[in-house]
């Protein structure tokens, strides 16, 4: 697990009060089924978790999740939006899957970044997808993967300034190959639930 230097760790304002064991985590949809099914699976992760309507770059988060590849190119989606927000943040994910994994980032793995910006001052990149466009199959726990690799990102991450969990109090979150991977709504929801309630417990508590 990795991270640029963490001169960039922000102090925003987030949503609401949640415990210390557990981000606030914003399930972030522009459509209309991803966010019918966030919210059909979000009273099922505990802990701190609501449904936003809208950009992920909307939120007063301190850190956002990009679904990408295991190279760490962000030119379409969701990472493309990232790129364009944040000049500098694909070859940052770049160079921290090659400093640490050789250039390929194993789906259920994750690295953080700084994006330059007081916030989100962080992005945590858990490949959903091999190579960049692909499309996954039906039976794919590639979301699930990807959620966990960000969930324990923020629970053992390390950054410069010390631990991710004392720099990051809310994540946001969009589908995880919902896009071009063409994975279901329902099946991304319930994928990442059962991450969130394997690495924090029903209640929020670590396990």
């Amino acid at each position: 697990m990795t991270a640029d230097s963490g001169t960039h760790a922000g102090h925003g304002r987030a949503g609401s009060p949640v415990s210390p064991r557990t981000p606030e985590l914003v399930l972030c949809a522009v459509d209309a089924p991803l966010a019918a099914a966030w919210t059909s699976a979000a009273a099922g992760f505990g802990g701190a978790v609501r449904v936003h309507r809208g950009s992920v770059l909307d939120i007063g988060a301190q850190a956002v999740v990009s679904p990408a590849n295991s190279h760490g190119w962000m030119r379409g989606g969701v990472d493309a939006l990232y790129a364009r927000a944040f000049p500098g943040v694909e070859q940052s994910v770049r160079s921290a899957v090659l400093a640490s994994y050789g250039g390929d980032l194993p789906i259920g793995e994750a690295v953080i970044v700084a994006t330059g910006e007081v916030e989100p001052a962080w992005l945590i990149s858990a490949p959903t997808m091999r190579e960049p466009g692909e499309r996954l199959p039906e039976d794919t726990v590639h979301p699930y993967l990807a959620a966990r690799a960000v969930f324990r990102q923020w629970q053992r991450g390390q950054l410069d300034s010390g631990p991710v969990r004392a720099a990051v109090r809310t994540i946001a979150m969009p589908g995880l190959g919902t896009g071009v991977g063409g994975v279901a709504p329902a099946a991304c929801a319930r994928q990442v639930a059962a991450a969130w309630r394997e690495v924090f417990g029903p209640n929020g508590d670590f396990q």
